[in-house]
């Protein structure tokens, strides 16, 4: 067991308005006005001062004050969006957990943006936020500093820091697409396609093709190129990038979806070309949401621990902020899910005759 400091005994000297004044060539009333009453002034010098404030990671003395004398009770669960169901769940079942220990959760969303995510995180810690819950491993390296100065304990979720330097909350999304991957090789499959999210801002898409690449390479396999789709995360998104596989000379016998999205919007595309799953197709998702497990045939997923992730979360910081003991590091077992949405690609019966 580990015991993470809550806050750190000494830190960094923090920057102030005056600093901030000097970097963006303004005056510290002029700071003060662009930081509480930026309508009073101009776009351009606003931009400026807030741009200076950043890379400076200054906090008003104000808010820090407050923040160093008091605690608010509150943790700041900044997550790339709420149109993914998945991530509300998991934010369902980490305000459950704090509710439990007696602190309130703040939501935020930063669309994928990571300079958004960390003016959030500025904006949240001059609120009063104590501690904060982030998704994923991709983050830029200021917002570490900055929680770091004001001593906010952080946790990542969804994934484990491989090289242990950030506290974190997940299971191996390379292993989950890997274990799938190996089932459709298993059945006959040899050529694969991949649907994925943008991988800018998001180890969680880049990993889990990762691990499909892999498996394929394990077995002296590898992915073409034009079998790849990138696609926001919504069914309409999905659909128009699985007609694109279908349009292909040579479309592939098995599609891994790198969530359930993905492989339910890929099934609708499926039918409406007259394309049977599994019989001309095989399809596969990750999430193992309630969304694939009622499609017709049923989709074959990755169960992951998206709701112990939550609870573990706030377990953790909320040991660090009351100075008790914890596990840092915390990885979840995935599990493969089998339903009808795979078999053996079309003419594997025929060959083995």
């Amino acid at each position: 067991m580990e015991r993470p400091d809550p806050a750190p005994a000494a830190q960094k000297p923090r920057s102030g308005a005056k600093d901030v004044a000097r970097l963006a060539g303004v005056s510290t009333a002029t700071v003060s006005r662009a930081l509480n009453t930026p309508e009073q002034v101009d776009p351009a010098t606003r931009q400026r001062v807030l741009e200076a404030a950043s890379k400076l990671r200054y906090v008003p003395h104000g808010a820090a004050r407050t923040l160093r004398s008091h605690r608010s009770r509150m943790v700041g669960a900044v997550v790339p969006s709420f149109d993914y169901a998945l991530y509300a769940r998991t934010t369902s079942a980490l305000q459950r957990r704090l509710d439990e220990r007696g602190y309130s959760l703040v939501l935020a969303e930063h669309h994928y943006d990571l300079a958004a995510e960390l003016r959030i995180a500025g904006q949240l810690v001059q609120h009063g936020v104590d501690a904060f819950v982030l998704v994923g491993l991709d983050h830029q390296q200021a917002l570490f500093g900055l929680l770091e100065d004001y001593g906010r304990p952080y946790v990542l979720t969804w994934a484990v820091d491989p090289a242990r330097r950030h506290p974190s909350v997940g299971f191996d999304n390379r292993a989950a697409t890997h274990a799938i991957a190996d089932h459709l090789l298993a059945l006959g499959h040899r050529r694969f396609g991949l649907l994925s999210a943008p991988l800018e801002g998001n180890d969680r898409a880049r990993t889990r093709g990762e691990g499909l690449r892999a498996a394929l390479a394990a077995q002296g396999l590898a992915l073409d190129p034009a079998c790849v789709q990138y696609a926001p995360i919504a069914l309409p998104a999905a659909q128009q990038a699985m007609h694109r596989l279908l349009a292909l000379p040579e479309p592939p016998t098995a599609v891994v979806a790198t969530n359930d999205v993905f492989a339910v919007g890929a099934m609708m595309a499926c039918r409406e070309a007259g394309v049977r799953i599994p019989q001309d197709i095989s399809i596969t998702g990750v999430d193992n949401t309630d969304l694939g497990a009622t499609q017709t045939p049923g989709l074959t997923s990755v169960r992951t621990p998206i709701v112990d992730i939550g609870r573990a979360a706030a377990d953790q910081l909320v040991a660090r902020l009351e100075g008790q003991p914890c596990e840092s590091f915390q990885t979840f077992p995935v599990e493969l899910v089998h339903r009808g949405s795979t078999a053996p690609p079309p003419g594997a019966a025929a060959r083995a005759r």
